[in-house]
């Protein structure tokens, strides 16, 4: 296998913390996704070693294996059983082994591949790729659903808070192996279409909010959407179009960490009146006239 340096897809340092690498992933992902470069081949190349570079490094058992055996992570299991079992190389136990861990794992079968040659060789299946196109809303909360690959139907659990463009590994779920061969991997990657009322980047939601002019001038209260229902929000006398407002936890969910949710960020849009009446437009000329010769 070539050794890819997953680091050096993300763009981070070895030290990295958990923050940075989703904060990288998330930026690239962004960059290469494949709705923002059609047709472009290296984009789609970048955009899978993002993805695959992200499914280790954000794995703490995967990534101390990965920083441990470099590409011969996967075999971190093996590898290490048969160096409590044998800490010296068979040919000369005397010394210390210093070699390549692909070399050490291919020598750790050769004395069984050489006594049977007879037998046919067992091949892994071939990883499959899927997509699964959902709303905002389908990803707001932990679901389950059934997919259908190569005729196999396949109970999923999609947890809260998956992002546009994430990729999830199902182990086991590929195509069957040969010979008794292990089964390949399969890997979903998700697309959530835009919604018409939120933007979402990362946990937070970010809204527009209209007022009427006479909310904006003398205060009150009003009714805002959220994904978990209306709640009431208190508007300040003389609140201006595009101040903003933070409603605390009213966001998205962060993925993997139960009952921990962004927040929403309101952007307040006020709208003026229209078709106004006779008196309406005696009033406000009233209005005009007191606030200039108040000035």
């Amino acid at each position: 296998m070539e050794y890819i340096d997953y680091y050096k897809v993300l763009g981070i340092p070895k030290t990295a913390s958990e923050g940075d690498i989703k904060e990288a992933y998330r930026k690239l992902v962004r960059k290469y996704h494949p709705d923002l470069n059609p047709n472009d081949k290296d984009a789609e190349r970048k955009f899978k070693e993002v993805n695959e570079a992200n499914e280790v490094l954000s794995d703490p058992e995967k990534r101390k294996k990965y920083d441990k055996y470099g590409k011969d992570w996967q075999h971190a299991d093996e590898i290490e059983k048969n160096q409590k079992q044998q800490k010296r190389p068979r040919n000369n136990p005397n010394a210390d082994f210093t070699g390549d861990f692909s070399e050490f794992f291919e020598s750790m079968f050769r004395d069984e591949m050489a006594g049977t040659r007879s037998r046919q060789s067992r091949f892994r299946g071939q990883d499959l790729q899927a997509e699964l196109h959902l709303d905002l809303e389908d990803v707001y909360q932990t679901q389950k659903q059934t997919l259908t690959v190569n005729g196999k139907n396949i109970r999923l659990t999609i947890p809260a808070g998956v992002e546009n463009g994430q990729t999830i590994k199902i182990a086991g779920h590929g195509s069957p192996g040969v010979n008794g061969g292990t089964n390949g991997d399969l890997y979903i990657t998700f697309f959530i279409a835009e919604h018409p009322k939120f933007k979402r980047e990362g946990s937070n939601l970010y809204a527009t909010v209209n007022l009427d002019l006479y909310t904006a001038l003398l205060g009150g209260e009003i009714l805002v959407d959220t994904f978990d229902g209306q709640v009431k929000v208190k508007i300040a006398p003389e609140t201006q179009s595009g101040a903003k407002a933070k409603l605390k936890g009213k966001g998205f969910p962060v993925y993997k960490q139960e009952k921990t949710f962004g927040d929403l960020y309101l952007t307040y849009q006020v709208q003026l009146p229209k078709n106004l009446t006779v008196q309406e437009k005696a009033l406000f000329t009233e209005l005009a006239k007191l606030r200039k010769n108040g000035n």
